[in-house]
């Protein structure tokens, strides 16, 4: 049984994975927490502990540029990477309108599913 110490939020959003500053794969967030993430991703040339750059843009929001969090690699796998915040220098309301952009759109979606059912 898995024991959280956040609650986590499920994901769709995508995202860059850089090390020393040079991109190196792509992913998606598929859920996140504000002690961390879940990447989905195909990308594996990783170490546990390893510090990690990640970018990622609100893409319904007018907002120029894209956000980054550093975190450092907890789980790997063969869906993707476990990374988390702890330890690393962070903009803490970056991360908090990660989780806000994410349940807002996790709201979204599941009104527009309820609503769909509702119309067949």
């Amino acid at each position: 049984m898995e024991h959280r110490l956040s609650q986590r939020v499920e994901g769709g959003l995508p995202i860059l994975v850089y090390k020393r500053g040079m991109p190196v794969a792509t992913g998606m967030i598929r859920d996140a927490s504000r002690r961390g993430l879940f990447i989905a991703t195909d990308y594996s040339d990783v170490r546990l502990n390893q510090t990690i750059e990640l970018a990622f843009r609100f893409p319904e929001r007018s907002q120029k540029g894209h956000c980054t969090l550093s975190a450092h690699v907890v789980r790997t796998d063969d869906g993707g990477l476990g990374v988390d915040f702890e330890g690393v220098e962070n903009d803490g309301p970056t991360i908090a309108g990660l989780i806000a952009y994410l349940q807002e759109q996790a709201s979204t979606d599941f009104l527009a599913g309820r609503f769909r059912e509702h119309m067949h």
